[in-house]
């Protein structure tokens, strides 16, 4: 290549990056010819779609969540991606040590017919005109504005605009050439930093990858090859750019064809720039190389060179955009209709305090009609997937727990030593056999006392419930108007709190009425009196006489019971004893469920009560009453989470609005 005779003389013309080279040698010139129509109607197909999806892009339409076609290029450091970037735009990019690319560089390239480019950068709302002389220098000092003077990297794009004869139509982000080791002014977490740029931008399904490797290293070693593969497994949307193909062409050609990384849309090999060289001298070179190159040569024409390159990349982005375009357009409606929805959901901004308090009651009456459903009806359809808002489910369970824990048998130590220790000491002058009334009292009570925090205790956790269930709902009713929020809820707690404190205040009355005296028509009483008492005297035979010599004995309604330490006791003490426990333990099942009962019905209602009656009354009269101090005013001032939410609302519908209207005419175009 390097001697003395020159072959034909090759005068490139890119034509809108996509058409073969038009040379003056006469062999190839007839095609070319021939070609450049099929070109040209091309790109006059793939610019107004390219357009389109531009002006999306420039109206931000991705913050919606709403994906856009995109080529990302990527690769490790040092791989030549400035030099394809280059050699696409025709124009010169920052060049040096280290990461020359330290944010998303949006390359917008189009085909102009004017003989004089236009070049311009933009970065958060601002545009930097510059000139091809000077584009490298504009680029590192934009970059500074956004990165900061050191060597970290941003996550804000800058776009460069090209409008320029002979480049491909082709919108492009450029990403920082990836790199594991920090250099001087770097931040330790610059891979992860960078790592994480990438993979938010090639992550999307609507993304293309332009992958470039070095023909200097192996495939399937390159970080860039493995991230692209995390997240396009088949490579059915990566396309592989091998550069620096005259520096290592041993073994290439078998590099590409092996296809060892999985590249779905397949490889180009093209020459990078060298010193300085023009671009139209570089691109001469490239195609003498891979003609005339003994092992170049052998690779297949129809993926090698920068113009081969540019036709791939244009082909396939007009294809993905035109596959994506219906979705997009589909997303877009659903996006408004969401916000249309959403805003139209706000509360409406009031304009006097007939309409504030109008709103307010409204607040509580939806709130109260919540509570009817969840506490009272057991329906649970606000809150289907929240089981912790099932209330009657809830407190039903609640009160299950506490039945069985009050019902619970206490282990007995000592059979009978209770009331024989009782009957001791409320032993009186008189007949004997009669058991004295205050005897029973004494063991009652004992029961009593042993229990009496339970039913306290179950009455509080129910009210701390109810306490959440209330404020939950009035949460989601009053969400709109955090002006207020806080002060309902602090009613709402308030409201419970007096509740609470009536309903302990019931409950200790409900226990110490029992403990007071005893009495019951439960014809249970006498039933399980009489089976018990039966067994009294085969008992008492038994202790007393040492039947058998036993240790314990079977008691019916008792169980095995330890007996020798009765066997000190006169047989009348214990007669009475027995007779005791026969007593309080048939009584004692009939307190117990009476204690659940009466709680029971306690808790209903009192539920009802403070969801037909109270919750409103309570409420209204806290937050409305001449010294509430204004609650109800202070909804006249909308906050400014909720104006700035309306505002955020009514500025993505603008924007949704304006895309929609960007995409309608290409997409009707683009069906027909």
């Amino acid at each position: 290549m390097g001697g003395s005779k020159m072959p034909n003389v090759y005068e490139i013309n890119v034509d809108g990056g996509m058409s073969s080279l038009s040379i003056t040698n006469t062999n190839v010139h007839e095609h070319v010819r021939n070609e450049a129509p099929i070109v040209s109607s091309y790109n006059d197909r793939i610019r107004p779609l390219l357009d389109t999806v531009d002006k999306l892009r420039n109206l931000n339409v991705m913050k919606e969540g709403i994906q856009l076609p995109t080529i990302v290029v990527v690769g490790d450091q040092s791989s030549g991606k400035s030099s394809v970037l280059e050699s696409l735009a025709g124009i010169s990019l920052p060049r040096g040590q280290g990461i020359c690319t330290r944010v998303p560089l949006v390359m917008r390239l189009q085909r102009s017919t004017s003989p004089e480019p236009e070049i311009w950068l933009e970065f958060n709302d601002k545009r930097v005109d510059t000139d091809e002389e000077h584009i490298a220098e504009a680029i590192s000092i934009t970059t500074e504005a956004i990165a900061g003077s050191g060597k970290g990297v941003s996550d804000t794009p800058l776009t460069l605009h090209v409008k320029k004869a002979g480049v491909p139509d082709l919108t492009m982000v450029d990403l920082p050439g990836i790199t594991r080791v920090p250099v001087n002014g770097q931040p330790e977490n610059i891979y992860e930093q960078i790592s994480g740029m990438i993979m938010k931008y090639i992550e999307p399904q609507e993304s293309i990858i332009l992958n470039v490797l070095s023909a200097t290293v192996d495939f399937t070693t390159c970080e860039s090859i493995r991230m692209s593969r995390q997240v396009d497994k088949t490579g059915e949307r990566t396309l592989a750019v091998v550069t620096k193909a005259d520096m290592a062409p041993e073994g290439l050609l078998e590099k590409v064809m092996a296809d060892d990384v999985s590249i779905g849309l397949g490889y180009v090999c093209v020459r990078n720039r060298v010193g300085d060289e023009t671009y139209q001298e570089a691109r001469m070179q490239e195609e003498i190389l891979f003609k005339t190159h003994p092992l170049l040569s052998m690779i297949d024409h129809d993926i090698v060179g920068i113009p081969v390159l540019a036709k791939k990349l244009m082909q396939i982005q007009g294809t993905m955009i035109s596959r994506c375009l219906p979705d997009i357009v589909q997303k877009i409606k659903e996006k408004m209709e969401a916000s249309y929805l959403e805003l139209n959901k706000l509360p409406m901004v009031m304009t006097s305090t007939q309409e504030a308090l109008m709103t307010f009651m409204n607040i509580i009456g939806s709130a109260k009609e919540c509570l009817q459903r969840i506490l009272v009806q057991g329906d649970f359809i606000d809150y289907q997937d929240d089981q912790t808002m099932h209330s009657t489910a809830r407190l039903a369970d609640m009160l299950g727990q506490f039945s069985d824990n009050l019902q619970a048998q206490p282990v007995i130590d000592e059979f009978l030593m209770d009331e024989i220790k009782v009957l001791e000491e409320c032993k009186t002058i008189g007949l004997p056999n009669f058991i004295p009334r205050s005897a029973f009292l004494a063991i009652l009570s004992q029961h009593i006392d042993a229990i009496h925090t339970k039913p306290v205790e179950f009455i509080t956790e129910t009210c701390d419930y109810i306490e959440g269930v209330l404020l939950s709902v009035l949460t989601k009713y009053s969400e709109n108007f955090p002006q207020i929020q806080s002060s309902i809820k602090r009613a709402g707690r308030n409201l419970i709190t007096k509740i609470k404190e009536q309903s302990v205040n019931r409950v200790i009355e409900i226990v110490e009425m029992e403990k007071q005296t005893d009495y019951t028509c439960n014809p249970e009483y006498m039933t399980a009196y009489t089976q018990k008492i039966a067994a009294q005297e085969n008992f008492i035979y038994a202790v007393v006489n040492n039947y058998s010599n036993v240790h314990s004995l079977t008691a019916y309604g008792f169980g095995e019971v330890t007996v020798s330490h009765l066997r000190t006791y006169d047989a009348q003490l214990l007669r009475q004893a027995f007779d005791m426990k026969v007593r309080i333990t048939a009584y004692w099942t009939i307190v117990v469920r009476r204690i659940v009962d009466n709680l029971a019905l306690y808790l209903q209602f009192s539920v009802k009560n403070l969801v037909n009656n109270q919750f409103h009354k309570e409420i209204v009269a806290e937050l409305v009453s001449p010294g509430s101090g204004g609650e109800v005013e202070k909804m006249l001032e909308e906050s400014p989470s909720m104006t700035s939410k309306r505002e955020k609302l009514k500025n993505s519908i603008k924007l949704l609005n304006e895309s929609k209207e960007a995409v309608a005419a290409i997409a009707d175009q683009n069906s027909g």
